[in-house]
C-alpha cells in the first residue's frame, strides 16, 4: 500500500516529543503498572508515525496536516 505523507512538521515534531517525556517519565518511576506500559506503547505508535510522516488514522478521515505541497 502507497502511503502518501499526512503529517506537516508541527504535527510529527509534538508526536515525538510527547512520545519522549513519556518515555522520561516511565525510566524516572513517575508511571509505571499497565498505564504505563498502555503509554509506552502510545509512545512507540507515535515515534514510528512521526518518523515516516504518515498517521493511519488521519488516512480514512482525508485529514492531512503536512500542507498543500504534498497533495496530488
Amino acid at each position: 500500500m502507497f502511503m502518501k505523507k499526512n503529517m506537516g512538521t508541527v504535527d510529527r515534531v509534538i508526536r515525538i516529543l510527547v512520545a519522549i517525556i513519556i518515555i522520561a517519565l516511565y525510566f524516572t518511576h513517575v508511571i509505571n503498572g499497565t498505564f504505563a506500559i498502555i503509554l509506552l506503547a502510545l509512545s512507540g505508535i507515535f515515534i514510528l508515525t512521526g518518523f515516516i510522516s504518515f498517521c493511519p488514522l488521519y488516512y480514512p478521515f482525508g485529514i492531512s496536516t503536512a500542507g498543500r505541497k504534498n497533495e496530488a
